[in-house]
């Protein structure tokens, strides 16, 4: 990592920024914290950041032995990023980062990516709201897939499709958004066909239901 900047101090703080602190790097690194992703789609979730300046963040994260690079297996055969285990240990970072600017005015007009949905559903998942909800919920957004599990007042999501959910939810990161986040009902989007549920209707009602929005301070 010659010729990159760095604070020159020895705090904690300034150390660990000399690794992700450069524009785009946590960024980065939310895009991998669900799983595996190739370089087209880390772009795909990051459309502002130019193609050079991803790949310089991407090669100064492998440096620094945050991300790595791997073979995506059959079906797919590709070349893919993913967190090294220094680099999962950034995603209790993440989550704080994530609940802490939820709470500050918004001020961009872009949709979020499916990886940054995935994480503010983590960030503002209810557990009161989750008591007694057992369920596998599969969230396909466009092109990306994610399993949640909601079990004992607890939320887990993982990239790829889920062995056996209780229900599906189709529909794009914009609409799942609107139904989270904004008041919109599910059945709305379905019957708009924006939406589409399978499975137990009642498990993905009662799923999207369990992540309030954020009160701005």
């Amino acid at each position: 990592m010659s010729g990159k900047r760095t604070y020159d101090d020895p705090c904690g703080v300034a150390r660990a920024l000399n690794l992700i602190g450069e524009r785009w790097a946590l960024l980065v690194v939310r895009e991998l914290l669900h799983g595996p992703k190739r370089f087209t789609d880390i772009r795909s979730g990051l459309p502002h950041a130019s193609q050079n300046v991803l790949s310089t963040r991407l090669r100064e994260l492998e440096e620094s032995g945050i991300v790595r690079r791997r073979k995506l297996g059959p079906p797919v055969s590709a070349q893919a990023y993913e967190l090294t285990e220094r680099g999962r240990e950034l995603e209790p970072v993440l989550l704080a980062l994530a609940r802490w600017g939820s709470r500050t005015p918004l001020t961009s007009e872009e949709e979020l990516s499916a990886d940054a949905l995935v994480l503010a559903l983590r960030t503002t998942f209810d557990v009161q709201a989750a008591a007694g909800l057992r369920a596998g919920v599969e969230l396909r957004l466009g092109e990306d897939m994610f399993h949640a599990e909601v079990a004992d007042g607890d939320l887990t999501m993982e990239r790829g499709a889920a062995d056996e959910p209780d229900a599906v939810i189709e529909a794009g990161s914009a609409t799942l958004r609107s139904v989270v986040f904004g008041g919109r009902k599910l059945t709305d989007a379905q019957r708009k066909g924006e939406a589409r549920v399978e499975g137990d209707g009642d498990a993905a009602r009662r799923f999207v239901e369990l992540f309030p929005r954020p009160s701005v301070r």
